[in-house]
């Protein structure tokens, strides 16, 4: 996966793909500080998904906005938020993993398309009270 900013430290190996979620409704911070040579830090908005690569061993802290501050309020290894591991082997994809990788795999169509119903109307509009 590219990461334009801050890539994972060139020479190591066993990088691994992570997911984080934030499900709260506050403005988080999500970090990484103890990988040396390497500084990953994203600002996740409620309800956005993180993807990135890292390591293992590798520590995710999630710091949470408040007025004027932060709070740490959560340490994540990020071997429990791995999607997938990244192996320098090539595997040949079965069809039987291409069945299942389609079964688990999510829709970008809305559901409403999927039932012929008309689509969502969403416009920003700006009023004025007089």
């Amino acid at each position: 996966m590219a990461q334009i900013l801050d890539p994972i430290p060139s020479g190591q190996v066993g990088h691994i793909l992570c997911c984080y979620v934030n499900a709260t409704s506050k403005i988080q911070i999500a970090r990484i500080t103890n990988i040396p040579n390497w500084y990953f830090e994203r600002v996740v908005f409620p309800g956005q998904r993180l993807v990135f690569e890292s390591f293992p061993e590798a520590v995710l802290e999630i710091h949470t906005g408040m007025m004027a501050s932060a709070i740490l309020s959560d340490k994540i290894p990020c071997n429990r938020l791995c999607i997938r591991e990244n192996t320098d082997v090539v595997v040949e994809t079965t069809q039987e993993a291409k069945n299942t990788e389609k079964k688990f795999s999510p829709s970008l169509e809305s559901p409403n398309k999927a039932k012929g119903a008309a689509k969502p109307l969403i416009a920003a509009a700006l009023t004025s009270v007089d």
